[in-house]
């Protein structure tokens, strides 16, 4: 009797513990489809609705599925935006500055953790203030210093506070490689001054090879953050360097003056609206697609700490 009892025991709670199992599992994956489905909405909203015809954005019945695919919104969108003009512009202004800010802030976030100088903690303090310092206090006198310069409508204000560390959150990638140059032992950097390495040699051959998970997510990270930046460039570089996203500002402007104003429907065309911001994004979505595994990867690598 009491085996049986004991045996009646285990099955329930087998019984239990795979039920229990099973509603987890549901739970996981249902907050998960939820979640997935808050950020592809507007994605999926958006390519949806620039496929579709004058007639399909009008007709109320139609919502999610067109009764026709028109890529003639894309070619209007093509032709407004300038599009090879403004990748080539973009690009111009993204690569080079996130060379210059990863090549910078390694530079920066080497000096800060294996020399010693007076006023250390002192500089620390002030370059994570300057990350504190919302952008637009400084975006006036940054305008009136280039002007003296001469190099508005340049790509030199772009290019040089990258160059210096001062780029778009370049505070973030200095702490990033301070931590990472911290962590491993400087014995490391003793061998190789011993060999004859010169300190120029110790940080390209030992520090950047320890911090180049570090690397790759500083350079991916600056080129989605200067590729998103619209309100400096439109200060600084005015009509002369238009890049993607300026133009995608600009887009009912250009529209207008492309295709006349006298049809309010068509200056107001969503459909034309959403391919121009799908087209704007797509050099993102390669970017992404193509550095996934070591986006990923240099994310979870980037906190790992040594002796």
């Amino acid at each position: 009797m009491k085996q049986k009892n004991k045996n009646v025991k285990k099955h329930f709670k087998k019984l239990y513990a795979s039920r229990y199992i099973l509603l987890n599992r549901f739970t996981t994956y249902f907050v998960l489809i939820a979640a997935g489905f808050v950020y592809l909405y507007p994605m999926i909203y958006m390519i949806v609705c620039s496929v579709m015809s004058q007639n399909d954005l009008v007709d109320p019945s139609i919502t999610w599925v067109p009764t026709g695919i028109s890529f003639g919104n894309y070619l209007t969108a093509f032709e407004t935006l300038d599009f090879w003009k403004s990748v080539g512009n973009s690009f111009l202004m993204v690569i080079p500055t996130a060379i210059f800010q990863t090549f910078s802030t390694a530079f920066i976030g080497y000096g800060l953790a294996r020399f010693e100088f007076p006023f250390k903690k002192l500089w620390i303090v002030l370059i994570v203030a300057t990350f504190l310092l919302p952008v637009n206090i400084t975006l006036i006198p940054r305008y009136v210093l280039y002007n003296q310069y001469g190099i508005l409508n340049t790509v030199f204000p772009q290019y040089l506070p990258a160059l210096l560390g001062q780029g778009i959150k370049s505070t973030v990638f200095i702490l990033m490689y301070y931590m990472v140059f911290s962590s491993y032992p400087k014995a490391f950097d003793e061998a190789a001054a011993i060999d004859g390495a010169n300190r120029f040699k110790i940080f390209y051959k030992i520090a950047l090879p320890m911090g180049k998970s570090t690397s790759i997510l500083t350079v991916l990270f600056s080129i989605i953050w200067y590729w998103n930046e619209t309100e400096q460039s439109k200060l600084l570089f005015g009509n002369k360097i238009t890049t993607l996203p300026i133009q995608l500002e600009n887009f009912a402007e250009r529209y207008t003056a492309l295709y006349g104003n006298n049809d309010t429907f068509q200056r107001l065309n969503e459909s034309v609206s959403l391919a121009g911001t799908f087209l704007s994004i797509i050099p993102m979505l390669i970017l992404y697609v193509v550095f996934q595994r070591q986006f990923v990867e240099s994310i979870e690598r980037s906190g790992i700490t040594g002796e």
